[in-house]
């Protein structure tokens, strides 16, 4: 289990800044500590346990990186074609069975191996052939299309640093250096519950009262996309003593437990109440818009485990924009990753927008190309945090830092996109 103490993510300010909330994830939260050995075909989307050291070179040997004719620099003229025999050729795989005497070229293949004494490749469209000779233009520098061992990496030197989340490009170099297999910590295992009596499952009739459930089926793609084993509770209504036992149940299985509903102020939102009978209640109120009623703490299990808790907004984009800035940092660090940090792109706003100032405020756009090669961010027309169309019909979202009260149109602004926000 996660090792969390009650006061991990203490606060005692009002309303938390996300700089502060990202602050005490990252220094008071302790990945987990279990690791396992799993082969490359089951290590995406983990975190390498430690160093990856790399056994060899990489390349481990000078190769040709086109095809073409490998050469001795010093036969050539510096200002005219130079004639040379073509000797040999050597394929991928194969080895040179000769060194490249003077005035001599080598017919050679990307990837095969670099002929004693060549130093230098003429791509073969670049040259002709004339009678068993071939003759090259002058101008190539030495060493051109050239591949030199370890270049990529050296034997000894860190290939994949602890923390890594193993990506397709990180187990693909896995591979090229040998590894079958790789030392990654576990899997973080979550649960997820909604609340609410209004809420039913999908299939169910409808009243006129009633939603279908949205945000558990959010919040399963949402973590599983980020490499989690999800257990899946269902629905929970408003029971103030059911939810605390369905919690404290919870947190004896799981590193963390993610709700959505339940943690604003209304006389009917028992799940703050719930979270304080069965562990603590550290904050409960983010600076950000939408989703400012957010609830993080620590569950305490009947088998004395500590489960990291955090409550979301019952409305969809409110809880996906809090997974995506609370929850997903939250998860990272406990699977012990090295989040990278998002990647904003700017682009044009093409309306205005006003803001309070000390709130982060995200903005649903889609982007429209322009003819000089920037983007216009076009805003969806209806800013509701229940309208789950306003995230399927954009693109991503425009992030409004603390201190800006207000937007023009024609003005830069940062860009996220949901690709970025949720991988």
């Amino acid at each position: 289990m996660a090792q969390l103490t009650d006061d991990c993510f203490a606060f005692s300010g009002p309303l938390m800044p996300v700089a502060e909330m990202e602050r005490l994830i990252e220094t008071r939260v302790t990945p987990v500590a279990e690791r396992e050995t799993v082969s490359l075909a089951l290590a995406r989307g983990r975190a390498a346990a430690d160093d990856v050291v790399a056994p060899v070179d990489l390349p481990h040997f000078d190769n040709s990186a086109v095809d073409g004719y490998a050469v001795r620099h010093a036969d050539l003229k510096p200002d005219a074609d130079t004639s040379l025999r073509i000797s040999a050729r050597v394929m991928a795989g194969e080895k040179a069975a000769v060194p490249l005497a003077p005035g001599e070229a080598i017919r050679i293949f990307t990837g095969a191996p670099m002929p004693m004494d060549a130093d230098t490749v003429f791509m073969q469209e670049d040259v002709r052939e004339e009678n068993g000779r071939v003759i090259v233009p002058s101008g190539l520098k030495q060493g051109a299309n050239r591949r030199l061992a370890g270049e990529d990496l050296k034997k000894g030197s860190v290939a994949i640093p602890a923390g890594r989340i193993m990506d397709a490009q990180n187990v693909a170099l896995a591979a090229a250096l040998g590894l079958r297999e790789i030392g990654v910590l576990r899997k973080i295992r979550v649960a997820i519950f909604s609340t609410g009596n209004e809420v039913i499952e999908a299939g169910e009739q409808l009243s006129g009262a009633s939603v279908y459930d949205a945000n558990r089926a959010l919040l399963r793609e949402l973590l599983m996309r980020l490499g989690c084993e999800v257990s899946d509770l269902g629905i929970l209504r408003d029971d103030p003593g059911k939810l605390g036992e369905a919690l404290r149940k919870a947190a004896a299985g799981n590193d963390l437990v993610v709700t959505t509903g339940g943690v604003s102020t209304g006389e009917a939102d028992h799940v703050k109440s719930a979270v304080e009978s069965v562990g603590s209640l550290t904050f409960w109120r983010i600076a950000i818009k939408p989703g400012r009623p957010v609830a993080m703490g620590v569950i305490r299990a009947e088998n004395g485990a500590n489960a990291a808790f955090a409550g979301l907004p019952g409305n969809p984009v409110a809880a996906f924009v809090t997974f995506v800035r609370v929850v997903r940092p939250l998860v990272l660090r406990l699977a012990g990753a090295t989040p990278k940090p998002f990647l904003s792109l700017p682009v044009i706003s093409s309306f205005d927008y006003k803001k309070k100032s000390g709130r982060r405020e995200y903005v649903r756009v889609a982007l429209r190309a322009r003819a000089d090669g920037d983007y216009d961010a076009i805003k969806h027309p209806q800013d509701g945090a229940g309208v789950i169309t306003s995230l399927t019909e954009t693109d991503g979202l425009i992030e409004l830092p603390e201190e800006v009260t207000q937007i023009s149109t024609g003005e830069r602004v940062r860009f996220l996109s949901y690709a970025s926000l949720t991988s």
